[in-house]
């Protein structure tokens, strides 16, 4: 059996018990002591806990137990010192003759040995420090599922600890407590740590990362879109100048959802102008992954599909530019074997039909967890670790002109991922009907802009009028794109 012995570091009556423990043990093989000292501030709320938990009465320093490690573990309790050297002489005939001078010394000497070890740790800590990462909105099931990729170590390494801050309102308070207590059960070896706030003005502190789960409810039959589009440049009015002011300089913000994912990174830019643009994405990973699953159950791998345009609005899947891998056919070769997935299908009209927005936005809106939330720990692992060898991924950037999209519209396109940055993939041949679709949808993201920014105008016309001049992203509250 294994005795716990408990008490603030600086109990005289702690160190009594513990050399008569020591002494205990030293002689009797079948006698364990695990010895627990804590700081005499936190003594009696950790006493108070403990006490609580396991359904006992005691008030004094230390507190002793039985750990019935044949019952798997179940604590009996002794007492203080003076039950432990009754037990002590009851069981084994010995007992303590330590004077009260020597008690002091002892205790004194546990103190300092204490602290030293909390100052070592703390030291220990503060070489490592973690990635801080913020989640918005997150109650919302997205985040549920993420947590556990973010904490795996494959997203940003094996080496890389990660803490976690969970934001979201008052009213989610205890479903954010929820998600932390099982986290933390989970034990990750890489997790430091997982926290919940609700307190908007400590928002994105010391943040690396920001990922925004925030969604509208859309519902035209109850609200016009212009109304839902007010909803999220409000959102992002009151984000834009946290990040600013709280989180780091070069953090990364990902815009994920089911509505208005692009329009949310715009807005994001719009009210942060010193957040560095290049690091404001929308993920568009959840279409790719949906596209390239409903054409590997007809064919088999497929890589290189992209997704254009408005990634939760009018969006175009391309497959002009996607490889083939693996194909039952008469000719094989080596796994890195490829051939342009156009020439294999014999009916591109049904794979169209196949692949249009009321067959794929359908599958993608039912998604309400595990398939965002790998889009988005795919992106994120591709962004810190590189994307692979000459893969495309489709991503919302910030337009600068590229493939004839207006400036200034955040709008998914091909990227590769490497060194930590990404880099559109300009050597692409367009034809000429693939750049009236992006014609099309680059009108819809166009619009939607304009209508945040006539709105923030109506709001606030004086400001608007002062921030006239362009901003660094290249936005202006006041002008049009």
């Amino acid at each position: 059996m294994a005795r716990e012995f408990v008490s603030p570091a600086n109990c005289p009556y702690y160190a009594k018990a513990e050399l008569l423990a020591d002494y205990l043990q030293t002689n009797l093989p079948s006698f364990r002591v695990h010895k627990i000292t804590q700081h005499p501030d936190k003594w009696e709320q950790w006493l108070h806990d403990i006490c609580e938990t396991n359904g006992w009465e005691h008030r004094q320093c230390p507190i002793i137990w039985r750990e019935l490690l044949d019952r798997g573990g179940k604590g009996q309790l002794l007492g203080g010192l003076n039950d432990f050297l009754e037990y002590v002489q009851q069981y084994y005939g010995i007992t303590s003759m330590m004077l009260s001078e020597e008690m002091l010394h002892i205790a004194e000497e546990n103190l300092q040995t204490y602290l030293e070890i909390v100052k070592e740790d703390e030291e220990i800590k503060s070489l490592i420090k973690p990635m801080q990462i913020w989640i918005t909105s997150a109650s919302v099931p997205i985040c549920y599922h993420l947590i556990p990729l973010l904490a795996n170590g494959e997203v940003f390494g094996m080496t890389t600890e990660i803490s976690i801050h969970l934001l979201d309102t008052d009213q989610f308070k205890e479903i954010l407590h929820g998600i932390v207590m099982e986290a933390e059960d989970m034990a990750f070896p890489l997790l430091r740590s997982i926290s919940e706030h609700t307190n908007m003005d400590q928002a994105f502190i010391d943040a690396d990362i920001i990922i925004v789960l925030d969604d509208v409810l859309l519902n035209l039959e109850v609200q016009s879109r212009e109304n839902y589009i007010r909803e999220v440049s409000e959102i992002c009015q009151v984000y834009a100048p946290l990040i600013e002011k709280n989180a780091k300089s070069e953090v990364k913000v990902i815009s994920s959802g089911k509505t208005f994912a692009n329009l949310k990174a715009t807005m994001l830019m719009t009210y942060g102008p010193s957040i560095r643009p290049e690091n404001i994405i929308a993920i568009a990973t959840s279409w790719e992954s949906a596209a390239k699953a409903m054409l590997a159950r007809k064919l088999n791998t497929i890589k290189d599909v992209i997704v254009w345009g408005n990634i939760s609005g009018s969006n175009y899947t391309d497959l002009s530019h996607a490889k083939l891998y693996g194909y039952d056919c008469a000719i094989w070769g080596p796994p890195i074997f490829q051939r342009h997935l156009l020439n294999m299908i014999y009916d591109r009209y049904s794979t169209d039909l196949f692949l249009s927005k009321s067959t794929l936005g359908a599958r993608v809106s039912r998604c309400t967890g595990m398939l965002p939330a790998h889009a988005v720990a795919t992106v994120l692992r591709y962004w810190y670790q590189g994307s692979p060898s000459e893969e495309i991924i489709s991503v919302g950037i910030l337009s600068e002109g590229q493939f004839c999209i207006p400036e200034g519209i955040i709008f998914s396109m091909p990227v590769r991922f490497q060194n930590g940055n990404w880099e559109v993939v300009t050597e692409l041949e367009i034809n000429e009907t693939t750049l009236e679709v992006l014609g099309r949808l680059s009108h819809e993201l166009v619009q939607e802009k304009l209508v945040a920014l006539k709105e923030i105008n109506e709001m606030h016309p004086y400001e608007a009028e002062e921030d006239s001049t362009s901003s660094p992203n290249g936005f202006s509250a006041a002008s049009p794109i």
